[in-house]
């Protein structure tokens, strides 16, 4: 089952094959998603205006939503909110603090997800902005180890400067919501596979967001139809639904993953692609041989360490942070920074009580 070839005949061709000089940074960049957003369906899957206000549950968990005029934000929109989280993370990964607003080029994120160039691109990233910034929600999902009971977004604002002579946007500022911001400094994320952009149906991307998050690294996957149409948050019937499960099944198109439809049953099966289970296997070997050192320190994370840790020689606290670490059996660190500011923390605390 796994050593099939992945159908691309379904996914959208291909708008800039090549990588474009003036972006090529941007393309670098991987593809990081939130597992919140993964998990719950935060964005409408909903081509047309999405108005009404919602309430989703599963189990002990809900999320109201209180659109504004022009709809609840779309699993389109959520494009600007992976490609910021996805340049977070990296500039996380080269030993920067995590900035809390984000500037984007408007070309480079449209060749980055694979959308045209033209002015109606531009509209629609406009009218993105106008869900993304005008949509508020009420959870009692933790996104930080508590539950805060209040109105909030997914993004705080948004600027967009245009050429006055063209009439394009040419810088994107975002400043993101606290909600995503912890996500981003918890990790929380997951890395997608780039033919998530080429995927034609909303509800294609989300049932990918889902296996991604549940299936993993895992053999299998499997959960019945009815629960994943509950799971996806999709507004359409349920005979619909199971038509693009079963559709998904014959073409064998999902990026990373087979799936396969099971009618006596009524079960969903997702088994990982050869090559995806190959990109995890080499990644974590890569883990493991740079599991040996820590890498050095960012100047921010030694600054926050000093002022969690008071009186107490910095350097010291390094030296005695890595040998507790070399001795207790150089576990793989997601954020060697944070990692440390919190060693800063305990030590202080344990000095103090």
């Amino acid at each position: 089952m796994t050593g099939l070839p992945m159908s691309k005949d379904q996914l959208k061709k291909l708008k800039h094959p090549q990588k474009d000089l003036f972006v090529i940074d941007a393309l670098d960049v991987i593809i990081k998603d939130d597992m919140p957003s993964m998990e719950y369906p935060f964005y409408s899957l909903s081509k047309k205006p999405d108005r009404e206000v919602r309430r989703y549950e599963h189990k002990n968990k809900w999320i109201e939503f209180r659109p504004s005029v022009k709809g609840l934000p779309t699993i389109y929109d959520k494009d600007l909110i992976i490609y910021a989280i996805s340049n977070i993370i990296a500039a996380i990964d080269e030993g920067e603090e995590p900035p809390k607003e984000v500037e984007i080029d408007p070309y480079a994120f449209f060749i980055f997800t694979q959308r045209g160039t033209g002015g109606r691109d531009y509209d629609a990233l406009r009218d993105s902005l106008d869900r993304l910034d005008g949509t508020r929600f009420r959870t009692n999902i933790s996104m930080d180890g508590a539950m805060i009971d209040q109105w909030q977004g997914l993004i705080d604002k948004a600027s967009l400067k245009t050429n006055e002579k063209t009439g394009k946007p040419e810088k994107l500022r975002i400043t993101l919501s606290d909600m995503v911001m912890s996500t981003i400094k918890q990790r929380d994320v997951l890395t997608l596979n780039r033919d998530y952009f080429r995927l034609k149906k909303p509800i294609e991307r989300r049932i990918y967001e889902l296996a991604r998050k549940h299936a993993g690294k895992q053999s299998s996957w499997e959960i019945f139809v009815t629960t994943l149409h509950h799971k996806s948050g999709s507004r359409s019937v349920l005979r619909e639904f199971r038509r693009a499960v079963k559709f998904l099944s014959e073409h064998d198109h999902l990026p990373d993953y087979h799936v396969f439809f099971e009618k006596e049953t009524d079960k969903v099966f997702f088994y990982p692609r050869e090559r995806f289970q190959e990109v995890y296997s080499a990644k974590t070997d890569k883990q493991e041989e740079s599991s040996l050192s820590l890498p050095p320190l960012a100047s921010w994370a030694i600054e926050k360490g000093k002022q969690a840790a008071p009186n107490i020689d910095i350097y010291g606290l390094e030296a005695d942070w890595r040998a507790m670490w070399e001795s207790t059996g150089q576990q793989p660190l997601d954020n060697h920074n944070a990692a440390f500011i919190g060693y800063c923390k305990t030590i202080f605390s344990k000095n103090n009580s």
